[in-house]
């Protein structure tokens, strides 16, 4: 006899309970929330539909949603019928500790790395008091949380480094997926080290390729109020939306990178607009981008100051290209056919950056992928030559494939 379908199962399932890394202002995380609920409503109903994450916070004034600790959860549904599905992200790689800090206060994480860093044993220790989990790979589900478990879901899950992470961390993400009911990984490369170690799964585009289709319209009525508005009519001519990482924020690379924008912004007359793309710890930093301003003498720019989801999205939207080093940047970026360029951090190696593991997959309509700083102004230049018709082409592709994974997860 055939297995139901998941939205057969789920439908009687007490509880659904999307998984993330959405319990931290991370914009991609934010982000992928929103399209993994709109797309499996495609396939509901989902009775009771919950967010969990490893702790408890409230991202609704950011745009995001009010997300449940999973040990809470697994309190609050006893023994009802549970479907989890993660909704993606480079969570294969996320430590504990890494985790740990990422959802403390900015100041407070500086003082805990400051004083625990470099004491391996004693920040694992930390990181599990604090979060109460023994997990090395948190934002994998755990084992035996819910009384009854029906399905779990795992999709287009990330994690390039996957292969040099220390054999604990890789062992216990090999166990987790080992147990899932069905795994998608977003690129080739992290598809391969799962392959190698005995997990099938699927490769499928990052949900957030589907942003413009299911959320165009949201983000067009955005762009007409508060500062997305201040922006636009502050920049008649145009701007490009750039974003990099506190990893930037030495002074040689900040002048590099002032000098490569300012080439780029005055050979179009366009003005340059700086967004953090994530304001939780080890994300981006509003002293580097006004150390970076205070460089671009010669260029019209903008410190873009909301954190809001929406916000963001209509700021890249409605620019005349993206430059940066978040990968979901790009995304949101590609899937509104726009030109984009990604950021390597200074010395990171291409097979280290997400962004060309995610256009190694699925293409990046004959533009680099990422580059150093110092060919900022060259890679732009080659991502702002490629024709309209081909950039939508490849959104249309993205998309196209994505709702493919869905149907084939959901509905299979």
């Amino acid at each position: 006899m055939p297995a139901p379908a998941f939205h057969e199962q789920a439908g009687a399932a007490a509880f659904t309970i999307l998984f993330g890394a959405f319990d931290r202002h991370n914009f991609g995380d934010l982000l992928l929330a929103h399209v993994v609920r709109r797309m499996i409503r495609r396939h509901g109903p989902y009775a009771n539909l919950r967010y969990g994450g490893l702790a408890g916070r409230d991202l609704r004034p950011h745009g995001g949603h009010r997300v449940h600790a999973l040990a809470r959860l697994s309190a609050t549904v006893g023994d009802a019928a549970v479907d989890v599905i993660h909704v993606g992200g480079e969570i294969l790689t996320c430590s504990l500790w890494e985790a740990a800090v990422m959802l403390l206060p900015p100041g407070q994480a500086e003082a805990v790395v400051a004083q625990l860093d470099s004491r391996p044993h004693a920040r694992t220790a930390w990181a599990r008091d604090q979060l109460g989990v023994p997990d090395l790979v948190p934002y994998l589900l755990p084992e035996n949380l819910f009384a009854n478990l029906r399905r779990v879901i795992v999709h287009a899950a990330g994690g390039i480094d996957l292969g040099s992470v220390e054999p604990g961390m890789r062992a216990e993400v090999v166990a987790k997926l080992g147990a899932a009911t069905s795994v998608g990984a977003r690129d080739r490369q992290t598809r391969s080290v799962l392959a190698g170690n005995g997990i099938d799964c699927r490769l499928e585009p990052d949900p957030a390729v589907l942003v413009a289709e299911l959320f165009g319209e949201r983000i067009r009525r955005r762009a007409g109020h508060g500062e997305c508005a201040r922006i636009g009519s502050g920049f008649p001519g145009g701007y490009l939306a750039v974003q990099c990482s506190a990893d930037f924020g030495d002074d040689e690379t900040l002048s590099q990178l002032a000098s490569q924008l300012e080439r780029v912004a005055r050979d179009r007359h366009l003005g340059v607009v700086l967004f953090r793309a994530g304001a939780a710890p080890w994300h981006d930093s509003l002293a580097c981008y006004r150390r970076l301003a205070a460089r671009l003498c010669g260029t019209p720019v903008a410190l873009f100051r909301s954190l809001e989801l929406w916000d963001i999205c209509a700021l890249i939207a409605h620019s005349q290209g993206f430059i940066g080093s978040s990968l979901h940047g790009g995304i949101v970026a590609g899937a509104f056919a726009l030109p984009r360029l990604g950021l390597l951090r200074p010395a990171q190696a291409p097979e280290a950056s997400k962004q060309v593991a995610f256009a190694a997959a699925w293409g990046a309509a004959g533009a680099p992928a990422a580059v150093p700083v110092e060919k900022l102004a060259a890679g732009m230049d080659q991502a702002l030559a490629i024709g309209p018709a081909q950039r939508t082409e490849l959104a249309r592709e993205w998309a196209a494939a994505c709702r493919a994974a869905f149907r084939l997860v959901q509905d299979g």
